[in-house]
């Protein structure tokens, strides 16, 4: 054990009793390198950030040259900085004309905070409606709609007037009133089981959104940027949210996140009081650099069929006794198998295989899958059969 793992158990706060516990040498592709001298494939993006894997050389070319200019030089919103623009201009190109404008932060749950914040000023409600087995982060205000008690009972009380009904359920809409400042929802539930929304369904939260005034917020945290075959999910179902919350693969490995809505509704941050909600470092230049770079990337590269490869090789592959279904979209996949014991030898099998796979946070007993938009083929045949030698072995 290094000086270097000794200082990570000993002073780094632990968020379990058993971390993967990896020592990283450096990143490359769709590979992490240890140590020991050991080769990973990153199935999971660390956790669906590296679409274009680990260091693409356009993100790290992107970084150098804004290293070179400047870093942080003022609290958001302040000064005219060329990444900030240039990021928030090609970002705002392809997006719905109602979505114009971009509040950058530095991770997920900031996106979500904004966006709740934002939701209330604007409508001058309190109310929320949100999602059983939803999934928006770990502050209070993020964990106030995430839909899970077993995460929200040791931080209660939490903030007041959230209602949490069942997603894909039509009868339980009416929750949706005029006193609804907003609804927040994955188009994908991610952390949940990876469960999409029913395109039918979807609409029908949009349309009460429309009849009561109430916002309608899209947490694409980790379904954007191509994740599922389109740039953003909601692309698939032919609703546009009024704020949608990005962040993870935004930033190429870099912190990053934002939330964008319409110049209309963002106006209310503007006073009583101004810098009614401000950020130190959202939007910092290296990280705005690196994420231009990776967007630009991303529309070069036919990012959604290299996602369709991903997801029919899946679909292919993945039969056989322990599997129970395979679902989600595009490259944000998860492999339902029969049991938590299965899937727990599963993953551990295919780690000491050389292939990182996880689970998410609300189900012990589905993989996650979700690899670099980049990966070769061969290497995820490879990967993929691993995982299925994996299962065979112990089903």
């Amino acid at each position: 054990m290094s000086d270097y793992t000794g200082s990570f158990y000993r002073h780094i706060a632990q968020t379990s009793d058993a971390p993967m516990g990896l020592e990283i040498d450096r990143a490359e592709g769709p590979f992490l390198f240890t140590k020991d001298g050991k080769r990973y494939v990153d199935l999971i993006s660390g956790i669906a950030v590296s679409s274009l894997g680990h260091r693409h050389p356009a993100v790290i070319s992107a970084i150098k040259q804004q290293l070179e200019k400047h870093l942080h030089v003022m609290v958001y919103g302040e000064y005219v900085q060329e990444p900030q623009s240039a990021f928030a201009q090609l970002l705002t190109d392809q997006l719905p004309d109602s979505l114009d404008r971009v509040y950058f932060v530095n991770s997920g749950t900031e996106a979500n905070e904004g966006a709740l914040k934002l939701a209330k000023k604007f409508t001058g409600r309190e109310q929320f409606v949100a999602f059983h087995d939803s999934y928006h982060g770990d502050t209070h205000g993020s964990l106030s709609v995430t839909g899970r008690n077993v995460y929200r009972d040791p931080y209660e009380p939490l903030l007041p007037g959230v209602t949490f009904i069942d997603f894909n359920n039509d009868e339980q809409l009416s929750a949706i009133t005029e006193e609804t400042a907003a609804v927040i929802m994955e188009p994908i539930q991610g952390e949940g089981g990876v469960i999409p929304a029913r395109p039918d369904w979807m609409k029908n939260v949009r349309e009460c959104c429309n009849e009561t005034g109430a916002l309608l917020i899209f947490d694409e945290i980790q379904t954007g940027f191509y994740r599922t075959g389109k740039l953003f999910a909601f692309e698939h179902y032919g609703v546009i949210p009024d704020i949608i919350c990005l962040a993870k693969a935004m930033g190429g490995g870099m912190p990053m996140g934002a939330f964008v809505s319409s110049s209309e509704i963002f106006t209310v941050f503007k006073h009583d009081p101004p810098l009614n909600h401000v950020t130190t470092f959202g939007g910092h230049p290296v990280c705005c650099a690196a994420a231009n770079a990776n967007l630009q990337t991303l529309l070069e590269i036919d990012a959604p069929a290299k996602t369709f490869a991903i997801a029919e090789m899946a679909c292919h592959m993945f039969r056989g006794e322990g599997i129970e279904e395979v679902r989600g979209r595009g490259a944000m996949l998860g492999l339902q198998l029969r049991d938590a014991e299965l899937t727990q030898k599963v993953v551990e099998e295919c780690f000491k295989k050389g292939v990182i796979l996880g689970w998410t946070l609300h189900s012990n007993s589905l993989i996650r899958i979700a690899p670099p938009l980049i990966i070769e083929p061969d290497l995820l045949k490879e990967s993929f059969s691993t995982i299925l030698n994996a299962i065979q072995k112990f089903a």
